[in-house]
């Protein structure tokens, strides 16, 4: 089978971390080009924006964008327009709004446009969903803590309006939640702690109410130091199912369940693969509305200011 010729389209540390080791290794995509303004790629041609690597290759038929949020929406919307293919790495967008609009311009181009909720793939995030089909869920506790300063260095977007925040790791946690309990989830109440010099939170209190009447508790923190603590715990009237290490581990009353060796990233790009293949679209806007609606009924706590 003919590989996609793909391109990277933002090159820094998810891009270097995630995509390329994924796409190198793709019964499906061929690394074909990457596109930086602060960047390049050893061995594969590089160009400073889009525009010109769509011009100097046109045989670059997908593109997977790896750039801060804030700029997203922009880039996206160029490449649907020249019929491009487009993964959008997460979160989709800044607002709920550009991401509603890039899908519908998709679906008018009749090209994919995948929103890509990489922790969704992770090894134990489907065995839990399906787990959990059939019980009865009382309670959601969600813990996701890390350290900024390991896990995003001298990223200076993540504090500025459209960069998330403490949300940035923080809606991996909700696009996990939301699909491994489909159905309708509503924010109830949300606390936000901004630092004094920081445009998005650093910590964030939510309370969520979902199908079947079961609450949701989240608690998120970008000042953790020592190991990351990235934990889901679903308590029902089967026991309570637990999953840990960013939806890597399930386990069940603290008993390991098996499950299918797997890496998050090359799950993402083989189900883009597919959706290509099938020609649809496929963004789920839920993480991103959660998100969207703490920031809109949040109430706001003011902390000291961060120090990189």
């Amino acid at each position: 089978m003919t590989k996609i010729k793909i391109a990277i389209i933002g090159l820094g540390k998810i891009a270097r971390d995630q995509h390329i080791p994924s796409l190198n290794s793709s019964d499906a995509f061929e690394l074909a080009a990457v596109a930086s303004p602060h960047g390049k790629l050893d061995g594969i041609p590089s160009f400073s924006d889009i525009e010109t690597l769509l011009r100097a290759m046109p045989e670059v038929t997908a593109v997977a964008l790896c750039t801060t949020p804030q700029v997203r929406y922009d880039i996206a919307r160029f490449a649907l327009l020249q019929g491009r293919h487009v993964l959008l790495e997460k979160p989709p967008g800044v607002t709920v709004s550009e991401v509603l609009a890039l899908a519908d311009l998709a679906k008018q181009r009749r090209v994919t446009l995948f929103a890509g909720w990489h922790s969704r793939h992770a090894r134990a995030v489907e065995p839990a969903r399906v787990w959990l089909a059939r019980r009865k869920i009382f309670e959601v506790v969600i813990t996701w803590k890390e350290d900024v300063r390991v896990w995003h260095p001298a990223q200076p977007w993540i504090w500025k309006a459209g960069g998330l925040g403490v949300f940035d790791p923080g809606i991996n946690a909700l696009s996990i939640l939301t699909g491994i309990m489909p159905g309708t989830f509503a924010l109830k109440s949300a606390e936000l702690s901004y630092p004094g010099n920081c445009e998005t939170p650093i910590a964030a209190r939510l309370v969520l109410t979902g199908p079947r009447d079961a609450i949701t508790h989240i608690e998120l923190d970008f000042l953790q130091t020592g190991p990351p603590t990235w934990d889901i715990d679903v308590e029902t009237d089967a026991g309570r199912l637990s999953l840990s290490m960013g939806g890597s581990v399930m386990t069940v009353d603290n008993r390991p369940v098996a499950t299918v060796p797997a890496t998050e990233y090359a799950n993402l790009y083989t189900h883009f693969a597919e959706l290509i293949r099938l020609g649809r679209v496929d963004v789920d806007i839920v993480p991103l509305q959660l998100v969207a609606d703490s920031f809109l009924c949040g109430r706001r706590v003011d902390v000291e200011p961060f120090v990189e």
